[in-house]
């Protein structure tokens, strides 16, 4: 793939600050034009080995609804829901989003998460970003392609607190500052028909 093309969408991204009690929430709205986000999504679907991870509930295993990837530095191991990954080393692909999104949120990331929503029965449960590896006050950069989904919100304690961000093809959400001590997300599993998603969370492991 050409990454000069990713050049051409300088500025296009509108940017909507939430004003949410106890977070740092940003979302950059169209980072990449459909076209690139396209190219990206189908280069990422063929590129990154997938793989459905397993986790233990009441002493039965079930398989995550989900397909999931996790790349970054060298022995860079993450451990979430009981499952610890061992990071595959970044493709060009991945380093090159890594380096846009580096580059407008002023943070440097060493890993990322990726999950594979093959359709609406495919979500992830309500859960922070606070693993001790992610550090005291994490910074997850989030970057979307494919089928615009919900991506839900609520306070742990405040319990009228709750926001809705639709995360849709080319976005980037920003969540810093206090936002995984406060706050749990989820994306929702869903009976209406639903394409296939991509998402990408940045992280720092330590």
């Amino acid at each position: 793939m050409n990454y000069d093309l990713f050049e051409l969408d300088s500025g296009l991204a509108s940017t909507i600050h939430f004003d949410m009690i106890d977070a740092d929430v940003s979302l950059y709205q169209s980072l990449y034009s459909t076209i690139e986000a396209d190219l990206l999504f189908n280069e990422l679907k063929r590129e990154v080995e997938w793989g459905q991870e397993e986790i233990v509930m009441y002493g039965q295993k079930y398989k995550v609804p989900r397909l999931t990837a996790w790349y970054g530095d060298k022995d860079k191991a993450y451990t979430y829901s009981g499952i610890t990954s061992y990071s595959k080393p970044w493709t060009s692909c991945l380093l090159n989003i890594k380096e846009k999104i580096e580059k407008l949120s002023q943070s440097s990331f060493n890993s990322v998460l990726l999950n594979f929503y093959r359709s609406g029965a495919d979500g992830v449960a309500w859960h922070s970003d606070d693993e001790q590896e992610l550090g005291k006050s994490p910074v997850i950069g989030s970057v979307s392609f494919g089928q615009k989904r919900p991506f839900q919100m609520k306070h742990k304690t405040k319990t009228n607190e709750r926001k809705v961000i639709n995360l849709g093809q080319g976005d980037f959400l920003l969540m810093k500052g206090k936002t995984q001590h406060y706050w749990v997300h989820q994306i929702p599993k869903s009976k209406v028909h639903m394409e296939e998603r991509i998402n990408l969370t940045f992280r720092r492991v330590y």
